[in-house]
């Protein structure tokens, strides 16, 4: 799989040339920033040949993607890369573009999803220490044993079980709107 650095994409988009670049954050990360020419197409429900249908290009042109950091465009490239798509994944993803000067789109603000497992999983982890320490009963010292136990296994699959979960949540879902061309159609 190819990459390329944030200040290269920078210096594509600048020269005017023609690339697809696609955004696999969730829907409400990608409305509190993304670059400006990418659409989004969540990892979560990342369909190769529906990706492929949807370009105007055969396959052997270029695909970029992009995600928060990195971690989850990767994963993106590998399923496109099986499905014969040629991707280059942009290193550092949307916040190395911002960093960059890339061009970008500013929304509402939310809560990445890494935040969020970060604060769900300290928080237990202290919960769990302290209720065992207050109240004498080290069962309670399971809680950071499972979350602990489950920071070790996303590292080693560069998987994250919780963010996927969480990705799902209300908050983290972009309500559709309704432009007043649309609610006017048939009626």
């Amino acid at each position: 799989m190819k990459s390329i650095s944030a200040t290269e994409l920078c210096n594509l988009i600048s020269s005017g040339k023609n690339i697809e670049l696609i955004d696999v954050r969730t829907p409400i990360e990608y409305r509190s920033v993304h670059v400006s020419i990418a659409r989004n197409e969540p990892l979560n429900e990342l369909d190769p040949n529906t990706i492929q249908a949807s370009r105007s290009v055969d396959s052997t042109v270029p695909l970029y993607v992009v995600c928060q950091s990195g971690a989850r465009s990767r994963q993106a490239c590998d399923k496109l890369t099986a499905a014969g798509i040629n991707v280059v994944n942009i290193e550092g993803g949307t916040m190395a573009c911002v960093a960059a000067g890339v061009p970008v789109v500013r929304g509402k603000k939310a809560m990445p999803i890494n935040c969020q497992v970060q604060v769900i999983t300290g928080a237990t982890i202290i919960a769990g220490a302290v209720l065992a320490f207050q109240s004498g009963n080290m069962n309670w010292l399971a809680l950071p044993l499972v979350m602990g136990s489950g920071l070790v296994f996303s590292g080693l699959t560069n998987t994250c079980a919780m963010g996927a979960i969480l990705a799902r949540m209300p908050w983290n879902q972009v309500k559709p709107t309704c432009s007043p061309s649309q609610s006017n159609n048939g009626a």
